[in-house]
C-alpha cells in the first residue's frame, strides 16, 4: 500500500517525549498515519523500531517523506537539527516544535520563508495518555494546521490553545510541574520511614492520597482552598502540619521556584 506524504508524521528526536508522543498514538489507533522517527542515538532508534514497529530514517529524509515534523530534541540542539532539516522541508509541511524556550519566530527563521510552525509545551504525563499540553500557533499556522497539531497531543492528553508570550509560565507550571510533585511525594514517602512504617507501606498511602486528592480537584471543580479547609480542622493534626509549612514559608518557596522555571524558560528563548 502507498502511503502518501500527507498522511505521514516524523518524529525527530525519539527520546521521553518523542517516544510518549509514538506510544500513544499507537494505543489510540491512529492507522491512517504513518510515524517516522529519528534520533542522533542508533541504540535507541533500533530499541524504538523493534518495540514500535516503525520505520527509523536520518532527519532530513524523514523531514523529506511527511506532512508534519515534530522536533523533539533539547533546546540547546535544536539549531543543529533545523539546519539539517531544512532544504527538506516542503512548502506545506507543518512543524511542530517541543523543545521549551524555542519560539515559533526563532525556527520560522532558520526554516523556509512562510513555514507553518507550531510551538508545544508537554509534560511527561504524556506517557500514560494523562499529559497536559499547551500549544501557540506561529505566524504562518493557520487554523487546520493549529487543529492537526491539537490532535497529534489529544492521544496523550489533554490541549489548550494559548498565546505564545504565555508559554514560560507553562513550561514553569505543567511542563516543569510533574517534578514539582515527585519531589513532594519523596518528602511524604520519607516521612513514613521516619515515623517507622515500611517504604512499600508508605509509597502506597502517599501515592493512592496523591491520586485521591487530584480526582477531588478534577471532579468536584471545587477551589483548593475549599477541599484544604474540609480536611483542616480547626486544632487538629492537619493544621499543625500547615502551621509547620507557613513557618517555613513554602508556599513562598513554590512561587519563588515556578517564577525562577518561567525565567530560565525566557532565558533559554534568548540563547542563555
Amino acid at each position: 500500500m502507498t502511503v502518501s506524504r500527507a498522511d505521514t508524521v516524523a518524529i525527530l528526536g525519539a527520546g521521553v517525549m518523542g517516544e510518549a508522543l509514538l506510544s500513544g498514538w499507537l494505543r489510540g489507533g491512529r492507522d491512517a498515519v504513518t510515524v517516522l522517527i529519528s534520533d542522533r542515538s542508533p541504540e535507541r532508534l533500533a530499541n524504538l523500531k523493534d518495540k514500535y514497529a516503525v520505520r527509523a530514517l536520518p532527519a532530513a529524509e524523514a523531514a523529506a517523506q511527511a506532512a508534519t515534523l515534530v522536533l523533539a530534541v533539547k533546546p540547546q540542539d535544536m539549531r543543529a537539527l533545523v539546519q539539517e532539516i531544512s532544504g527538506a522541508v516542503g512548502d506545506s509541511t507543518l512543524v511542530v516544535s517541543l523543545a521549551a524556550g524555542i519560539t515559533t519566530a526563532f525556527l520560522e527563521a532558520q526554516l523556509p520563508e512562510g513555514t507553518s510552525v507550531a510551538r508545544v509545551m508537554p509534560n511527561t504525563p504524556a506517557l500514560v495518555d494523562q499529559g497536559m499540553s499547551a500549544v501557540s500557533p506561529g505566524a504562518h499556522c493557520d487554523a487546520d494546521q493549529l487543529a492537526t497539531a491539537t490532535g497529534l497531543l489529544q492521544a496523550c492528553g489533554r490541549v489548550v490553545a494559548l498565546p505564545e508570550h504565555h508559554l514560560d509560565a507553562v513550561t514553569a507550571i505543567s511542563g516543569s510541574g510533574p517534578a514539582y510533585i515527585f519531589y513532594v511525594v519523596e518528602a511524604m514517602i520519607e516521612a513514613g520511614v521516619l515515623l517507622g512504617m515500611p517504604r512499600a507501606t508508605s509509597t502506597e498511602l502517599v501515592v493512592q492520597t496523591l491520586y485521591g486528592a487530584a480526582t477531588m480537584l478534577k471532579e468536584t471543580g471545587e477551589h483548593p482552598t475549599v477541599l484544604r479547609e474540609q480536611v483542616s480542622s480547626p486544632g487538629g493534626t492537619t493544621m499543625a502540619a500547615l502551621r509547620e509549612l507557613d513557618d517555613h514559608k513554602v508556599r513562598a518557596a513554590f512561587l519563588t521556584a515556578i517564577e525562577a522555571a518561567a525565567r530560565r524558560s525566557a532565558q533559554l528563548a534568548a540563547g542563555e
